[in-house]
């Protein structure tokens, strides 16, 4: 138990310091995950991962999904719908500072 505490902090420390950079995070059971790091608590770093194409697909059901419980306003459907120019690029992801293992910069090209 006296491991855990000095690796949260290293981990935060290091997340602290890369801040708003691209990196790629790899957990304790080998996943990896590149994004930018938005956020750093005592528990959980925030990245915002690039969105995959395929991903689109659910945020479209999700649009369609508000759409058809709430319906629209008038005319015009909601600002921002996609299709009238937003369509997010990233997605929130929280990672538990206790499963990460290594955390690289990564460049920007």
């Amino acid at each position: 138990m006296h491991k855990t505490q000095p690796h949260h902090q290293d981990f935060y420390s290091l997340c602290k310091s890369h801040m708003n950079k691209y990196v790629l995070a790899e957990t304790s059971d080998g996943r990896q995950f590149d994004g930018i790091i938005v956020d750093v608590d005592a528990e959980n770093v925030i990245l915002a991962v690039p969105m995959a194409s395929n991903d689109m697909s659910v945020y479209q059901d999700s649009q369609m999904a508000n759409q058809r419980q709430w319906g629209w306003y008038g005319f015009y459907p909601p600002y921002g719908y996609y299709g009238y120019g937003f369509r997010p690029r990233f997605s929130r992801l929280v990672l538990p500072l206790a499963a990460l293992t290594a955390l690289s910069v990564l460049p920007w090209f």
